[in-house]
């Protein structure tokens, strides 16, 4: 559906008249239901219930028709850290509701006092980190290793924001040296089609498809701090091949 024309004019009272109310209604009613869920399952539990939940709802709604490519890659007693690129904030409907995995996000200090969505993100054992305090978020990285195990992962947009033209960005090194320190190997994922669903930095909501492509896990043993750069550069290399032909 092309922007601008006769389609995106049609859909934009359901924008904001169906879609916008929904985001704010379900968001609200899914935190508060994994805080519930969380006081008497797992955090496991209430975070797939929930986030699932939340995920395919926002899915349905917008609508956004998803395809899953690679879930064999996935063992599901194994903790990775995921690393995935990032084109729009639905990235994380798609992350959330299709792939899987029970995962913790790395999440800004700041995001903790978020009325209702800090709260529950706490009791699902998401990891809030103080980047403005270097020792403090080394000792909460520390923390976190009791939270990445069992089949437990943790998730990482390692471009650090979103990109505006589909095109991989420079890779941070979080990721990598989380990975290294705590011996996990590291799940590839690249997300396409939510780009054109949602752009970067817009409110332009439109319909679409969006992928989910899971790439053959890449193991780290052996694999030294100074080694940091090269394995950064594999995984992207492996990430930039899922993105569609330019």
């Amino acid at each position: 559906m092309k922007r601008h024309g006769l389609g995106w004019l049609v859909y934009q009272p359901y924008k904001y008249l169906v879609v916008a109310p929904v985001l704010v209604l379900a968001t609200a009613f899914f935190a508060i239901l994994a805080l519930v869920l969380s006081l008497f399952t797992s955090a496991r539990t209430a975070s797939r219930l929930a986030g699932v939940g939340w995920a395919r709802m926002m899915a349905w709604v917008t609508p956004m028709r998803v395809m899953v490519e690679g879930r064999r890659n996935i063992d599901p007693h194994q903790s990775y850290v995921l690393v995935s690129n990032h084109q729009s904030q639905y990235d994380i409907f798609l992350l959330y509701g299709w792939l899987g995995v029970d995962f913790k996000w790395v999440m800004k200090q700041e995001l903790r006092n978020v009325l209702g969505i800090g709260v529950a993100c706490e009791r699902l054992g998401h990891i809030f980190i103080d980047r403005s305090n270097h020792a403090a978020a080394i000792a909460t990285l520390e923390a976190a290793r009791t939270k990445i195990v069992d089949g437990t992962s943790v998730i990482f947009f390692p471009e650090g924001t979103r990109s505006t033209d589909g095109r991989l960005l420079r890779f941070k090194r979080g990721a990598f040296r989380m990975a290294i320190d705590l011996g996990l190997p590291i799940l590839p994922i690249t997300v396409t089609g939510t780009r054109d669903v949602l752009p970067a930095n817009t409110s332009d909501l439109m319909p679409g498809s969006a992928r989910l492509i899971i790439h053959e896990p890449i193991a780290i043993e052996g694999v030294t701090v100074e080694d940091c750069q090269e394995l950064s550069d594999r995984v992207r290399e492996v990430i930039a091949s899922g993105l569609p032909a330019e």
